[in-house]
Formats: structure tokens, C-alpha cells, sequence
């Protein structure tokens, strides 16, 4: 229902952008965003795009999400990536999400399968 892509190998400083297809309408039409998991560490709130676009702490002023409605598909552009941005990131979605749930994990009906990005230096 979800279709992630985009992760790979990058150096300190680089970019990258991730893509996430919903095959389902409906779920485009909520919130779809991104959650990571670095290793070790609990599952992050990275960024969702909910009427407009939210970022957690981390990654503001580095990542941007964006939509294409054509393609039901949003997208998480990376840039200045550093080691800690190192993580399997997940695609999520969900209908019910309002503004004061949308960093919590529970709030997402749907998830990917995720994406491994891994940040050398």
C-alpha cells in the first residue's frame, strides 16, 4: 500500500531523496510522511506532510518533504546528511492524524517496509 524507495550509501554532507507511493487515494489524502530507526535507538519522527509540512527537531533547515498529487507520491529530500541521519526510514500514512498526534507513531494506519539510508564518513 505504501512503496518506498531512495535509500542507499552516501558520504557525510551529501543528499539524497527518498519517494513513497501510496497505492490507495485515500491514504494520499491524509497525512503521509517519515519515521526512521536508527540502530539501537527508538523510532523517530522525521517528517509528515498534514496540510502543511511538519519536521521534527533534527531535521529542520536539511530535509524537505514534498507531494506530487499526479502520483500520489511524496518525497523526502535530504540534504547535508550526517552519521546520525544513518537509519532505516519508514514511509507512513494515516486519516486520522491532526496536529497534536502527528509525531507519535500510533497516529499512522499505514507503513512501508522501509528504506536503509546509511551515512558514511
Amino acid at each position: 500500500q505504501l512503496q518506498a524507495s531512495g535509500g542507499g550509501l552516501v558520504q557525510v554532507g551529501g543528499s539524497l531523496r527518498l519517494s513513497c507511493t501510496a497505492s490507495d487515494r485515500t491514504f494520499y489524502n491524509g497525512a503521509m510522511g517519515w519515521f526512521r530507526q536508527a540502530p539501537g535507538k527508538d523510532r523517530e519522527f522525521v517528517a509528515v506532510f498534514r496540510w502543511r509540512e511538519y519536521y521534527g527537531e533534527s531535521v529542520k533547515g536539511r530535509f524537505t518533504i514534498s507531494r506530487d498529487n499526479a502520483k500520489n507520491t511524496v518525497y523526502l529530500q535530504m540534504n547535508s546528511l550526517k552519521s546520525e541521519d544513518t537509519a532505516v526510514y519508514y514511509c507512513v500514512a494515516g486519516n486520522r492524524v491532526i496536529v497534536s498526534t502527528l509525531t507519535r507513531e500510533t497516529a499512522y494506519d499505514v507503513w512501508g517496509q522501509g528504506t536503509l539510508v546509511t551515512v558514511s564518513s
